[in-house]
């Protein structure tokens, strides 16, 4: 596939969350210890604490909200009209490979590719601490 055709790919639609490894969040048993270690990555540009915007919105409360939804967030459109809303399946789909599952983000982060990293991502943003 040319650059070009990989920029033009339609998003998986707002309810999938088929993954490209072929796994399910259901697949793994989350370790939210782990998922600590690895959200350090992310701390560059999100905050797992309330109303603590950064390069990227605030990742408090994530799991069920609707992406694009942080007032006075500059998101990209992409996101803003994506028509997700952050189920933990789908958070674990776009962790993968975000600029699959919303084309045109902002977010640069190439993504997780091993499913147990992005099971315990998860497991610790439900309840950071």
């Amino acid at each position: 596939m040319t650059p070009a055709a990989a920029s033009t790919t339609a998003a998986p639609p707002a309810d999938s969350t088929d993954t490209l490894d072929k796994t399910t969040l259901a697949s793994f048993t989350a370790d939210p210890v782990h998922g600590k270690q690895i959200f350090a990555q992310c701390q560059a540009c999100h905050s797992a604490e309330p109303g603590k915007n950064m390069i990227g919105p605030s990742l408090a409360g994530v799991i069920g909200r609707k992406a694009g939804s942080i007032a006075g967030f500059a998101y990209s459109n992409a996101n803003k009209n994506s028509g997700i809303t952050w189920t933990p399946e789908k958070l674990f789909q776009y962790l993968e490979k975000p600029q699959r599952v919303v084309p045109g983000t902002k977010m640069t982060f190439p993504g997780l590719p091993k499913g147990q990293d992005r099971a315990d991502v998860i497991a610790y943003l439900k309840n950071p601490t």
